[in-house]
């Protein structure tokens, strides 16, 4: 393989800089999806079943709610549960949108679905406009050509 030269510092800063932020959104994003997804498969979205589905503790996401919250993406009612505020219920399309793309391609390209699934929870995130763009013209070219 050849070597590639270090690109300059600030174009390499600015790369690592836009990992950074896609990490900090990452949780939000995972949250304000599985909450749009229990609300319209479970009809209410709990902490104890977000804390059950993401593997984590009732703490952690009572400080990540708090933070949703925060950020004027979730509300929370007395006895009834987790909402999404239409900034959140946004957020939540858009993800889910961009996580249902990296899947198609995933599996277009020879991942089995439940590799796809679980690759997807990662790359969904960190994958640029450009990225996504290219995967649903790939997507697109192969079933325009399978006609």
């Amino acid at each position: 393989m050849a070597k590639r030269p270090l690109p300059p510092a600030d174009h390499h800063a600015a790369r690592f800089a836009r990992q950074r932020e896609a990490d900090r959104t990452a949780t939000a994003e995972d949250y304000v999806e599985l909450i749009a997804d229990l609300l319209r498969e479970e009809g209410e979205a709990r902490a104890v079943d977000l804390a059950r589905r993401m593997g984590v503790s009732q703490a952690t996401v009572t400080a990540t709610v708090g933070r949703l919250q925060r950020d004027g993406l979730v509300e929370t009612k007395p006895y009834r549960g987790l909402f999404l505020t239409p900034s959140g219920q946004e957020m939540a399309r858009t993800a889910k949108a961009r996580h249902e793309l990296v899947v198609r391609f995933l599996i277009a390209v020879g991942l089995d679905p439940e590799t796809a699934e679980t690759d997807a929870e990662g790359l969904e995130h960190h994958a640029s406009e450009k990225a996504l763009a290219a995967f649903a013209r790939f997507l697109a070219e192969r079933e325009d050509g399978g006609r």
